[in-house]
């Protein structure tokens, strides 16, 4: 590029002169030319570096994106373990130690030895230290919770070994024949059909062909058998360890206060007795006079799939029968 020359017309000797730069804008001219120069440079580099990278730069970079996929589906992998040991954990905090009338174990208990953060110094030195550090504390997490629940399952398994009274008495069966009902009701709050308005549902509603055969779901001691305000014709058995059963809505009653009955024993029939908008069993547990959800006590007789099945129908299930 050639060289730019400036004149300027003098009036005091009526001529052009030529006018030379100063130091200054010599200066920012040259590092206008410097800039440019650098900026097209990195451009270049870059460009290069990208689309002209060599064989070796190329497979680095495939295997770092592919490891970056790899923790990524490992890490989702972890989360999804963890969500199911959490699970676990409310289950064996909120049904079997409570069953067992155990005390839940405390987050210390349950998470001893993960606070100590000496043991995870060293991965931060490491390259792709983030995602390392990540994957490990997540497993460290879940082996440690594994860890945990054996301990509190083999404790369970111990206690239940010296109860063996206690869970035969514990409501744990379904009140009905498996192919003789259809989950009407839920336990909590549903939509009563009669009354119009939406109310606290202490049971689950079981929607059956009037005379299906009842069955008790514990060992215990008929305490109530006859007609109940709300329930019609009811029986209520006392299990002991301060488990009670109630069957509402019955159109037959086989037993007798004060009789005692097996798990399995044939208690009654169903119904449409009392308020009642069709033949169904209104069936209730209770602890320590509190209402608990029946679908939790079902764990025996039910493969997991009939059982998972349930829950979704309880769920979903949203008119009450009576």
């Amino acid at each position: 590029m050639s060289k730019r020359i400036y004149y300027l017309y003098n009036p005091d000797t009526d001529n052009y002169e030529r006018v030379f730069p100063s130091f200054r804008s010599r200066m920012l001219t040259a590092a206008k030319y410097i800039g440019f120069g650098v900026l097209m440079s990195l451009v270049l580099f870059i460009s290069l570096y990208y689309l002209l990278a060599s064989p070796t730069e190329r497979s680095l970079r495939r295997e770092n994106a592919n490891l970056k996929a790899q923790y990524d589906v490992l890490g989702k992998r972890l989360e999804t373990s963890l969500k199911v040991m959490n699970s676990i954990q409310n289950r064996d905090d909120n049904f079997y130690r409570v069953m067992m009338q155990m005390d839940p174990l405390s987050r210390g208990q349950r998470f001893a030895g993960l606070d100590n953060e000496k043991r995870y110094q060293q991965l931060g030195e490491l390259k792709d230290n983030e995602l390392l550090l990540y994957v490990t504390r997540q497993i460290d997490l879940l082996d440690r919770q594994l860890y945990t629940q054996s301990l509190s399952f083999d404790k369970l398994r111990e206690m239940a070994s010296r109860k063996q009274d206690r869970i035969a008495h514990i409501p744990a069966i379904l009140p009905l024949s498996p192919g003789d009902f259809t989950l009407a009701s839920g336990y909590g709050y549903r939509l009563d059909p009669i009354l119009g308005n939406t109310r606290f549902h202490t049971g689950i509603d079981f929607a059956a062909p009037e005379g299906s055969e009842i069955i008790a779901t514990g060992d215990g001691k008929v305490e109530f058998a006859g007609w109940k305000a709300g329930y019609g014709n009811c029986i209520e058995i006392n299990h002991g360890y301060n488990y009670m059963t109630r069957f509402g809505n019955l159109s037959k009653i086989n037993v007798k206060a004060g009789q005692n009955v097996k798990r399995g024993d044939n208690i009654g029939e169903v119904g449409s007795s009392g308020k009642s908008s069709g033949p169904h069993l209104h069936y209730e547990v209770r602890f320590k006079d509190e209402p608990q959800d029946p679908v939790n006590y079902y764990f025996m007789g039910v493969t997991p799939e009939a059982y998972e099945q349930m829950v979704k129908q309880a769920e979903n299930a949203a008119h009450i029968m009576d």
